[in-house]
Formats: structure tokens, sequence, C-alpha cells
């Protein structure tokens, strides 16, 4: 039987370039061009992050589900969308 998960996820600082996300003693950096869902949402859907899992995280209000290894490791994921600026559509809070 698993427990509670206790480690949550943290959102630390925001650039043009992406955003920092801690998750317990690791911090990881998002950025944009690998992350491109991201670029339009503002500060507040960036902190908008859950992590149901220890290998899964959430944006509810952007709708986007990430694994916390294909961010460790894009490289190893390399079905990754490409969308252009007009084409992201952000919902607003």
């Amino acid at each position: 039987m698993h427990g509670t998960l206790t480690s949550q996820a943290e959102v630390t600082n925001v650039s043009t370039h992406g955003f920092w996300l801690l998750l317990a003693d690791e911090e990881l950096f998002l950025p944009f061009a690998d992350f491109p869902w991201f670029r339009g949402a503002t500060i507040k859907q960036l902190c908008n992050v859950e992590r149901p899992s220890e290998n899964h995280l959430f944006w509810p209000v952007l709708g986007i589900d990430l694994a916390v290894e294909s961010i460790r490791d894009p490289s190893a994921y390399p079905l990754m969308a490409a969308v252009t600026a007009s084409e992201i559509v952000v919902k607003r809070a």
C-alpha cells in the first residue's frame, strides 16, 4: 500500500526563457523552447501545479500533464509538440 505523497512541486523562478520547478530537493528548468505549451501562460497559471504522484505533474488550468522524467531528460522523449506562437491558446483564470 502506498503512502500519501508529501513532496510537492513549486515554481521558484520564471524568466523569458522558461521556469524553474522545485521538486523536493531537486530544481529543474523547463525551457520554453522544449516545453512551448507554457510560453503564453501567466505566472499564476504556471504556479498552479499539482504532483499527483512521484513522476507525474499536472497543470489543471492549462490542461498539461508531464512525466518528471521528461523534464530531467527531454532527449529521451522525442515526441514533443511543435507549435508556433499563434497556435498557443491559454485559458485565462
